[in-house]
């Protein structure tokens, strides 16, 4: 599957806007408003940087993701806001774009040992994804959301 991550900008952000997840998931993931309001508000402290990406196949903008992250440390890289939109669901974006972040933040930070995620425990399909990419839970919860890591092992 060929897609790719471009940061979200002031070229194309009102078109991430314009993504969406079926009305049953919409509980499940902030919309990408609430996701590019935290890059500049930081709702999760002034050390933690966040970076929108838009994900691509071909010239098709088919969902979104953002990794948050505190850079001086080994376990606090994040996947949140993560969707793809309900035109293109079921067809591998959504494991691809996930593998291919997990690749970006271990080849941008070598200090990362894991990266991290939650998840709503009704979100099923979510749930068999992150966890057949190799995501398994901390035992941790974050309100509603189960907290899930992916540890990252170096040869």
């Amino acid at each position: 599957m060929n897609i790719t991550l471009t940061l979200v900008t002031r070229e194309n952000w009102l078109e991430a806007l314009e993504l969406k997840v079926n009305q049953e998931q919409s509980s499940f993931v902030p919309t990408v408003a609430v996701s590019l309001a935290k890059v500049h508000i930081k709702p999760d402290g002034d050390q933690v940087e966040y970076l929108p990406f838009a994900i691509y196949h071909k010239e098709a903008m088919v969902g979104f993701i953002m990794h948050a992250y505190v850079e001086e440390t080994t376990d606090m890289y994040w996947i949140n806001g993560f969707l793809i939109d309900s035109k293109y669901q079921r067809k591998g974006y959504g494991r691809a774009a996930l593998q291919q972040m997990t690749r970006y933040i271990t080849n941008r930070f070598s200090q990362c040992r894991e990266i991290r995620l939650t998840v709503y425990s009704g979100n099923h399909s979510a749930i068999q994804l992150y966890r057949s990419i190799g995501f398994v839970e901390t035992g941790e919860r974050m309100g509603e959301e189960w907290v899930l890591r992916l540890p990252v092992l170096f040869s």
